[in-house]
């Protein structure tokens, strides 16, 4: 995710300050991953090098209390980057994929290799219903495309796990 455009979208709802901009991001986006500072104040330096936010003053406020507002020019820049559609993930390059052929080639047990990742994911799976269950409707959405995109691969787990053989005899050919 564009952590600029989230910074730039929050700040359509009116100026704010870096520390409120990150409790906001952090409220809504960052669930599993916070925003360090840093990171927040960077990002803002470098939106308002490219004129899509303005510094506010306050009066008596010091040079710490930057207040940051959205330009047009960063609204326009929200609106194109929530038009453009994200691309779609296609996976083609797997890490498990690559294990399973991997193990194949070298006499592991393939077999191992699908169970051990399927205990995994089962694992996350549980962890993930319970948050989804116990948390408001942002986690609920969140949790679901996880677990949507875990039950993908759980398929493919077990379609792999019922053509091994045949996957063995041609990499092995």
């Amino acid at each position: 995710m564009s952590i600029g455009h989230a910074l730039l979208g929050l700040l359509e709802g009116g100026a704010r300050h870096g520390y409120d901009l990150k409790r906001s991001y952090d409220e809504r986006f960052g669930h599993d991953r916070q925003l360090a500072y840093g990171q927040v104040y960077s990002t803002l330096a470098r939106l308002l090098k490219n004129g899509l936010v303005e510094v506010e003053s306050e009066p008596g406020a010091g040079p710490e209390r930057k207040k940051y507002a959205i330009t047009d020019a960063g609204v326009s820049d929200v609106a194109a980057w929530l038009a453009k559609p994200e691309k779609p993930e296609p996976y083609l390059q797997s890490t498990l994929y690559t294990k399973v052929v991997l193990a194949l080639l070298t006499g592991h047990d393939a077999e191992d290799v699908l169970d051990t990742q399927r205990s995994a994911h089962l694992g996350l799976m549980r962890e993930l219903t319970r948050r989804r269950d116990g948390g408001d409707l942002a986690d609920q959405l969140i949790c679901d495309h996880a677990l949507f995109h875990l039950e993908a691969d759980l398929r493919w787990l077990e379609l792999t796990a019922a053509r091994l053989q045949q996957l063995a005899a041609q990499v092995r050919a």
